[in-house]
């Protein structure tokens, strides 16, 4: 079976991401009965999708992850150094999702322990504080966007990796080899699923405001790597990109990941 499943969005979005799901087996493949899930979206700022994980899109995924009955759907994050991550899911309207039957439970992570962790094979992260939420969680799914990055050129599965650590360790991962950090970051966990919404993308500019287009299609994957390598084919396939002129495979963070071993 292909590692990444491209469906076309129809209108329709549950069934969209369920069609997705389909060749795994349904999301009854990824979580079991009796599951703590963490969804992990993109809240890096409030600026609307594709900037940020649509709330409609996050809405549907929860309600898709509890159709398998698990004990608990987490939904956490925390947004970028310089803005307040529970401001900003309120701008985006995210705790309506706790009228949902049954609701999720909303996790900022600055309200909650940080864990100093090593990473053995790290060459430019030595080591990391990351949130105990992810300590948590049975399954973990992501909810990459779509779009290209002013300082990672790229950001997709990877990169939303950085929401798990603490907002001021971000400060001295963003001033060198960022992209080979992302990578680094991402041995220390691995999630279930990944779910990208690429209804809309950027294809230059990023990661809050960019150049806008629409390829119209949900993503779901088992492998960050595919998933990232499929999401740079998509937005190189629109003129005027501004990663024309790299292999997917080439981008640092990718190299750096399959260096790694990173699925």
């Amino acid at each position: 079976m292909e590692k990444v499943v491209k469906a076309e969005f129809n209108g329709n979005l549950k069934e969209t991401i369920l069609r997705a799901l389909e060749p795994f087996g349904g999301i009854q493949n990824f979580i079991k009965k009796g599951d703590v899930v963490l969804i992990k979206p993109n809240f890096n700022t409030a600026d609307p999708f594709p900037a940020s994980t649509d709330p409609e899109f996050l809405k549907t995924v929860v309600e898709i992850v509890y159709s398998a009955d698990p004990k608990l759907v987490m939904v956490g994050e925390s947004s970028t150094m310089s803005l307040n991550t529970k401001k900003v899911m309120e701008k985006l309207g995210i705790f309506k999702l706790l009228d949902l039957d049954p609701p999720p439970r909303i996790y900022i992570f600055e309200e909650w322990k940080w864990v100093k962790k090593e990473i053995p094979k790290g060459k430019y992260l030595k080591s990391v504080s990351i949130t105990e939420i992810l300590e948590r969680a049975d399954k973990i799914i992501l909810l990459p966007c779509l779009k290209t990055h002013k300082y990672a050129q790229y950001t997709g599965a990877l990169k939303l990796a950085v929401g798990f650590m603490k907002p001021v360790e971000r400060i001295k991962l963003h001033l060198f080899n960022l992209q080979e950090k992302i990578a680094e970051l991402n041995t220390l966990f691995k999630p279930d699923l990944i779910l990208m919404d690429a209804r809309k993308c950027f294809i230059s500019g990023g990661p809050a405001i960019g150049e806008e287009r629409e390829p119209n299609l949900i993503l779901a994957s088992k492998s960050r790597i595919a998933i990232d390598i499929e999401g740079v084919k998509i937005i190189q396939s629109f003129p005027k990109n501004s990663l024309a002129k790299i292999l997917p495979e080439d981008l640092i963070q990718i190299k750096r990941a399959k260096e790694l071993g990173i699925e």
